[in-house]
């Protein structure tokens, strides 16, 4: 299994020479855009990350940001936490009788409803429909080996689930009433996996269902693959070690842009070969200019050109569709994800701190 459960480190002048065309014009009103909207996560006053909470007990890798005011995390110790005033104040909660597991994944649809997923032996998906007071077990696994990485929803009625191999395959599980009951997919739509290949459990994002139904979802480990239902393609990704590989997809909202982050989680500092990117649903892969600041375990798209990734060494900027990357944070983050109905974007991380990403707007 590749589990991750390491804790967040802390940590020109210009001249131009105008020329009265049409084409100069076009070219001068193109950077003044360009350089307007990137000083926007340039600003001198402190980092554009604006710390929201922090202190509580937990590992935070589970993020689902329902709107710009609803948004839900969850983690280890057995806990959940919950905001309907935009971070402003925040509801914690111990799952009762989970109170050891780790929550790596949480998915919402609105204050009330919600899931989450316990990884390990046995492996738990859990749902309550009354704001988390209660929780009722729906689905349990208690296979050897069992270990749960992700979890998406395509629909408020439509989820899957994916693990560790099992027996060879990849574990996928799917719903189709909102998470009441699972099933597992069988041998032959469950993709097989190499040596040493398997998923990991970072921040909840490597998987994807796409509105058309795909299941799109990446690999790490010795062997990194992103896999369309049960179609592989190699990826120009870190490899070759338990610790490297793909570890977060993100898809744009035409679902033709995708970004991968991963890169070694235990050289985190590391540039070379930790993203790529592709603008034909996954067919061809690019690698960019200029890549994330090191190891990021989480990406989102804030448009199809602004992107976000994050990791335990900082978070860093897209303003160009994932071609080159700065980093605007030190402050250590697992997950980060741009509201379902808004514009606003969360990053949650160790010791229950969450954070608040503003400066793109």
């Amino acid at each position: 299994m590749l589990n991750i459960n390491l804790i967040s480190k802390k940590n020109f002048g210009l001249s131009i020479r105008i020329r009265i065309t049409i084409s100069s014009l076009l070219l001068v009103l193109f950077g003044i855009s360009f350089l307007t909207a990137q000083s926007q996560v340039n600003k001198s006053n402190a980092t554009p990350i604006q710390i929201i909470h922090t202190g509580v007990n937990t590992n935070l890798r589970g993020l689902c940001v329902v709107s710009n005011n609803i948004i839900w995390v969850s983690g280890s110790n057995g806990k959940v936490g919950k905001s309907i005033t935009a971070g402003e104040s925040w509801e914690w909660m111990t799952v009762k009788g989970f109170e050891k597991s780790d929550f790596r994944d949480i998915e919402a649809f609105d204050e009330k409803t919600a899931i989450i997923m316990s990884i390990a032996e046995p492996a738990y998906i859990l749902k309550t429909q009354d704001g988390g007071s209660t929780w009722k077990m729906v689905y349990e696994n208690k296979t050897s080996g069992m270990f749960l990485d992700a979890m998406h929803f395509s629909s408020t009625k439509t989820g899957v689930v994916i693990g560790d191999p099992i027996d060879g395959h990849f574990f996928i599980v799917k719903t189709n009433d909102a998470g009441e009951t699972w099933n597992m997919l069988s041998v032959i739509e469950r993709p097989e996996v190499d040596s040493g290949e398997a998923c990991f459990a970072s921040s909840g994002s490597n998987i994807y269902y796409s509105k058309s139904g795909k299941l799109l979802f990446v690999s790490g480990g010795k062997n990194s693959r992103f896999f369309n239902d049960n179609k592989s393609v190699k990826i120009p990704i870190l490899k070759g070690r338990e610790s490297t590989g793909a570890n977060s997809i993100a898809v744009s909202k035409n679902e033709r842009n995708i970004f991968i982050v991963g890169g070694d989680f235990l050289a985190d500092t590391i540039t070379e070969n930790n993203s790529c990117f592709s603008t034909d649903f996954g067919k061809t892969w690019q690698q960019p200019n200029k890549n994330p600041s090191g190891y990021r375990s989480s990406v989102a798209f804030l448009t199809k050109n602004k992107i976000i990734a994050c990791g335990f060494s900082g978070v860093d900027y897209s303003n160009d569709g994932g071609k080159n990357w700065k980093k605007i944070s030190s402050l250590g983050f697992h997950s980060v994800q741009k509201s379902k109905s808004g514009k606003e974007v969360y990053l949650a991380g160790s010791n229950g701190r969450i954070g608040k990403f503003n400066a793109w707007k």
